[in-house]
């Protein structure tokens, strides 16, 4: 996904030349929002099941009351936290960690990013607001540039990381019990 910025006048304001192409763009691209939600979702879900198994295989239960109020980055760092723990009290690295962390916190922020991107703002090259940047050189807006390509690029993320999650895991739970 490409960026710019503009910058900041006096209005946030956002400005859309031809609404017509800007729409048929919106058409072909809406789609994918609902699917970078389902499977993203799905994604939080295993991540659960995951922090779940963690404290107890018998029952959910006690898994669920921790994480009951956390968002999803507080959950990723929770995995981070349990995996460091696992490590240093088995002495052993568990292959593909710092990569499913990172391809976790990647698709929290990308999913972010899509759900809260405003999309009435989206112009003919497929650009949405995202956010304001305010530094020390002043304020800018970002745009992200949402196609279909870069759309199934972010799912095909997604579903890569909960397969990736699963296997990580099974592979630690064989590192646990020796195998």
């Amino acid at each position: 996904m490409k960026n710019k910025f503009i910058d900041f006048q006096q209005h946030l304001y956002h400005e859309v030349d031809d609404e017509n192409k800007a729409e048929e763009h919106l058409d072909g691209v809406l789609p994918y929002i609902g699917l970078v939600v389902m499977y993203f979702n799905s994604l939080e879900s295993w991540l659960d099941s995951v922090l779940c198994e963690n404290f107890t295989d018998r029952s959910d239960s006690q898994g669920l009351i921790v994480l009951n109020k956390l968002n999803y980055s507080a959950k990723v760092d929770l995995l981070k936290r349990f995996c460091d723990d696992f490590q240093i009290g088995s002495n052993c690295t568990l292959n593909g960690y710092e990569q499913i962390i990172t391809n976790l916190n990647e698709c929290g922020r990308l999913r972010n990013m899509i759900v809260h991107a405003n999309w009435e703002t989206t112009d003919a090259e497929g650009y949405a607001y995202i956010k304001l940047k305010m530094s020390k050189k002043g304020m800018k807006q970002e745009y992200v540039q949402f196609t279909e390509d870069s759309m199934e690029k972010v799912i095909s993320l997604i579903i890569k990381t909960r397969i990736d999650l699963w296997e990580f895991w099974e592979h630690r739970n064989d590192v646990l019990h020796g195998r």
